[in-house]
């Protein structure tokens, strides 16, 4: 590998996941995989298959297809390493191992505190015992798998020369990866590039493995460290897309990506991303996890290439790069737009997602192009926007146990919000259902409670608009919980926010009842979930 080749390690799998609300369904986790793969990631950390049974087969699944072939057209001749996260006990790390063994380049990655702080308060371990099981963990997780990782957790506020005393004894244990997390993006730029300096210079054996960075976004300055660690000779950098992750997230992909791409002969690197791929890669994560992209958002965000001031406008007539440092094209944010409507024909339709990234046939096909010939009807143009809307609910939908097939509210300044829903159930016979509610939503949605009979609390409920204009298309994105399960999302899309509102809690529904015993069509009574805003 040349030396100066950055490996680009996604953790938005696993460190991403972990920011509130934004878990992912094993079908989703598969989807990001894939995206990933095509993106052209070297390393995806898959998850903590430790964490939970779904987690751990969310796992062996992208172990078991994304790990094993190379992606067409893939600027790696192999297929991408899978990572499993394992805290330094035996028993995590032996399920890492069972969930990434199926990968043609598996990794297990552990880890363990060494600052001050996180040994008195949270380990309660003394140096030595921290050195001891540090070595003792890696080397058991070196006798399933050739492929290491450690971490220091909190390095950036660790001792030095204990960081450097437990570095060599991971490696002498077999690691072949040294992580350097600032855990809590605590470091500046020029104090993380020393870090890393140092941990080459001083610890041995240094130089025959590969030093990776782990800046966290506390101070807004994760990117800049992560470049800081990488000129200071790190060559993995450790990221995740549109940066989230726990508290304020992660270093952010795309950034650091189109960082080095732009300022390539400054920093001196390169990595293997196709970064075409960004913005699309960047939409499908925001759209599994609810996590809105601000407008503002650099690289991917929906105003990165806008110009509003009339002098930014006169500048780009005359020459793009007065206020462009690269073009929308090289991130996949092309302003061509094929105009679709209501004459439009299915080759056409199919055509277009297939030139978006969202390649679909048979009747999977046939389903979102009668979904887009209902929004035909209603719009006078279908954006791609709004395709790739109707295509990520087709390839993420859960199982169709009930199906909407009709909904209508009545609700204003006066009486009650009511709301009557006809659903097909399991049974293939309609059934329908009335009920009040604070709202023209939270109607509906007790109205399909009596109907599924399958208590659920509501967490979230988030609306965005796919597109501008009064018939814009909008998504819905509901996250459920049932029981003691796992929560689980769904989404809907629609010109009407109140049927899509409908949608998407029918598919998180539908999800809960797809990893339930069968229940009975009819009950009495159901809980009712959490109040949602009116919309």
């Amino acid at each position: 590998m040349h030396p100066n080749y950055v490996r680009i390690f996604d953790t938005s799998l696993r460190d991403g996941e972990q920011a509130p609300g934004a878990s992912m369904t094993s079908a989703e986790k598969l989807e990001v995989a894939r995206t990933l793969a095509r993106l052209g990631v070297d390393v995806i950390e898959a998850g903590f298959p430790a964490a939970s049974p779904d987690d751990l087969a969310a796992v062996q699944a992208i172990a078991a297809e994304v790990g094993q072939t190379p992606v067409e057209g893939r600027p790696q001749a192999e297929p991408p390493i899978i990572c499993g996260l394992a805290r330094c006990t035996r028993g995590d790390i032996e399920t890492a191992w069972q969930g990434v063994k199926g990968a043609k380049r598996p990794r297990i990655h552990t880890f363990l505190a060494t600052s001050d702080i996180h040994l008195k308060h949270k380990l309660r371990l003394s140096r030595p015992e921290v050195v001891a099981r540090a070595t003792e963990m890696v080397a058991f997780a070196r006798s399933l798998c050739a492929d290491v990782e450690f971490s220091p957790e909190d390095a950036g506020r660790s001792d030095p020369l204990f960081l450097y005393e437990v570095l060599e004894a991971v490696i002498k244990a077999g690691a072949t990866t040294l992580n350097i997390p600032d855990t809590v993006g605590y470091t500046l730029p020029d104090e993380y590039g020393a870090m890393i300096a140092g941990v080459i210079a001083h610890t041995p054996g240094a130089k025959d493995v590969i030093i990776s960075t782990h800046c966290h976004d506390d101070l807004g300055l994760a990117v800049a460290n992560t470049l800081a660690g990488l000129r200071a000779g790190a060559r993995q950098a450790e990221v995740t897309l549109n940066g989230i992750g726990e508290r304020a997230g992660n270093a952010s992909l795309e950034e650091l990506v189109m960082a080095i791409r732009t300022r390539g002969e400054k920093v001196g690197l390169h990595t293997g991303i196709d970064t075409p791929q960004l913005c699309r890669a960047s939409k499908l994560v925001s759209r599994v996890t609810s996590y809105p992209v601000p407008p503002n958002k650099a690289i991917v965000g929906a105003n990165a290439f806008a110009h509003e001031s009339g002098i930014h406008q006169d500048g780009m007539i005359k020459n793009a790069q007065t206020y462009e440092i690269m073009r929308p094209e090289d991130v996949g944010a092309t302003q061509t737009t094929l105009v679709l409507g209501k004459h439009s024909g299915r080759n056409a339709v199919s055509k277009r997602l297939g030139e978006l990234g969202y390649p679909l046939e048979g009747e999977a096909l046939a389903r979102a192009f009668a979904e887009f010939k209902k929004l035909a009807d209603r719009k006078k143009a279908v954006h791609d926007a709004d395709l790739i809307a109707l295509a990520s609910d087709e390839r993420t939908a859960p199982p169709e146990l009930w199906v909407l097939q009709d909904l209508q509210v009545v609700c204003g300044t006066t009486g009650l919000p009511t709301a009557t829903v006809r659903l097909r159930g399991p049974d293939g016979k309609s059934h329908v259902h009335s009920a009040v509610g604070t709202g023209p939503v939270d109607a509906a949605y007790k109205a399909i409670d009596q109907l599924v009979a399958t208590p659920v609390q509501l967490l979230e409920f988030v609306i965005n608009a796919v597109t501008e204009g009064i018939d814009a298309l909008g998504t819905v994105s509901v996250r459920v919980r049932h029981d003691d399960q796992r929560s689980c999302h769904g989404h809907g899309a629609d010109t009407d926010i109140i049927v899509a509102s409908a949608k998407a809690y029918l598919a998180a529904v539908n999800l809960v009842l797809s990893r339930e015993p069968a229940a009975p069509v009819h009950a009495q009574k159901s809980a009712v979930p959490a109040e949602v805003p009116v919309s």
